[in-house]
């Protein structure tokens, strides 16, 4: 079991390493030790706070509610957000207006295609813009941008809604107002510079032009998923089995409190909203913890404390100890999820992060989006007998899919990679020749000897310039 752990655990760096690291690494002191939760906030330059609120905005408007991935690493994050975050609030708009089923099913599925480009560039907006020892409390901050999103939906359901005469279309207009602010906020603050930079070096280089451009990044993506398809495969399966958790975990819980614990619908919404303040205090833990741990010994403890609070989810009458239930249940599903962001973007092939993890997401998203008809399909089988009323028995339907998909989880971070503390910023733009070819383990900082070195260099290689003595001559001048 100890050698099992031992794996899980990010890396331990000698003597040696750490002198070299605070040589290369004076600006960033915090890496050396693990600080507490406000010494990393305070490493956080100002830009990087702000790119950080508006990526969890954008992500807020996407769980409010729920192809750009690929436009963000060709053209950047910033235009393509906004215009991804203009386009939801047009669709979330045009839904309050519909008057029909057919009307309204049409809107909801272009607002589905916009909404899929959401997280991808959400996530790489606030993590590349932060130094490496922020990034697991900013993940776990980032994800539960989601969980607000649907908390504030469910209490603009629970105190609007029944004192509007307006009913459940004002639920879509505060949608509306949410995605056009963080629309604003984002294009206010500059382009991530990450991505700024990256693109000045490959100014200097070879398909400068942006037909030139165009078809290099396409020739680098058909190498990237050459190299790199298993590791896809498994991303997706990782991200269909995280969604498989939450929504399973979520989706019918409000009708499993009415149908068979007889709540009415404002109790219901009452025990939802605090299953949510428990997924966001447990996403920012766990993120947190995973910066020590590494991203998958985290998961995989969020994993057995979620399955040890099954019972007390589902088995209980009271409000009291269902909701206690919902909280801790939620506080290790969403614990899970805080590390994700992190975690994807370190394991993803490093010039295509935003594209591969939000596409791997959403791919993930799409085979799971089924969770909530399974299990009513199931309790029409599982019934239970409830004041003597025969009943689908919803209890024990979430109890056994959320169980198989603990396992499953398990079993799927276990045999995936971990490149924790990956310096996935120093990797070039996707269109620089030879970009699709990079192994994201080359970003991962085991010596301690990345850094302005490594942010150069890993370009130099990647844009096949070969200056292999020019780079020795950059590190020992740094040393």
């Amino acid at each position: 079991m100890l050698p099992i752990l031992k794996r899980l655990l990010p890396p331990k760096q000698n003597k040696e390493d750490v002198i070299i690291k605070q040589v290369l690494r004076d600006s960033e002191l915090a890496m050396l030790v693990y600080d507490n939760p406000f010494k990393i906030l305070g490493s956080i330059s100002l830009e990087g706070h702000l790119l950080l609120i508006s990526g969890w905005l954008a992500w807020t408007c996407d769980g409010y509610d729920y192809f750009s991935g690929l436009l963000s690493d060709r053209f950047g994050r910033k235009w393509t957000l906004v215009g991804n975050l203009l386009l939801i609030a047009v669709f979330e708009l045009g839904s309050s207006f519909c008057t029909n089923y057919g009307a309204f099913l049409g809107v909801r599925s272009m607002f589905g295609i916009a909404m899929g480009g959401i997280w991808g560039q959400a996530a790489n907006t606030a993590l590349e813009n932060v130094p490496p020892q922020a990034r697991g409390l900013v993940s776990g901050f980032l994800q539960q941008g989601y969980v607000v999103g649907y908390l504030i939906a469910a209490v603009v359901n629970l105190l609007l809604v029944p004192h509007t005469k307006h009913s459940w279309r004002a639920l879509y207009w505060v949608g509306t107002g949410l995605s056009v602010f963080a629309a604003i906020f984002r294009a206010c603050l500059p382009e991530s510079r990450a991505f700024v930079e990256a693109k000045r070096e490959s100014a200097m280089r070879e398909n400068h032009n942006e037909a030139g451009k165009t078809k290099a990044f396409l020739r680098e993506t058909k190498l990237m998923l050459k190299a790199q398809w298993k590791r896809a495969i498994w991303a997706v399966a990782l991200m269909m089995l995280f969604n498989f958790l939450s929504h399973g975990s979520q989706d019918l819980y409000p009708t499993y409190l009415q149908k068979n614990k007889l709540f009415p619908s404002k109790l219901a919404s009452k025990a939802t909203i605090i299953a949510n303040c428990g997924a966001v205090v447990g996403g920012i833990v766990f993120g947190y913890a995973s910066q020590f741990s590494g991203r998958r010994l985290a998961i995989i403890v969020a994993i057995f404390w979620t399955g040890a609070f099954i019972p007390l989810w589902i088995l209980p009458n009271s409000f009291g100890k269902l909701s206690a239930g919902a909280f801790f249940v939620q506080f290790g599903v969403q614990g899970a999820w805080g590390v994700v962001p992190i975690y994807l973007a370190e394991t993803s092939p490093a010039s295509f992060r935003a594209s591969f993890g939000g596409i791997a997401y959403q791919l993930g998203n799409m085979i799971s989006s089924a969770s909530a008809q399974i299990e009513a399909k199931a309790g029409e089988t599982l019934r239970v007998k409830v004041h003597g009323k025969s009943l689908p028995d919803y209890a024990s339907v979430q109890g056994i899919l959320i169980g198989i998909v603990l396992v499953l989880l398990l079993l799927v971070v276990l045999i995936g990679p971990d490149n924790h503390a990956s310096h996935f910023e120093e990797a070039a733009v996707a269109f620089i020749p030879g970009a699709g070819l990079q192994d994201p383990a080359e970003f991962v900082d085991h010596s301690g000897h990345k850094g302005e070195l490594s942010q150069q260099s890993s370009r130099m290689e990647a844009g096949h310039v070969g200056d292999n003595e020019k780079a020795e001559e950059m590190y020992v001048e740094k040393v």
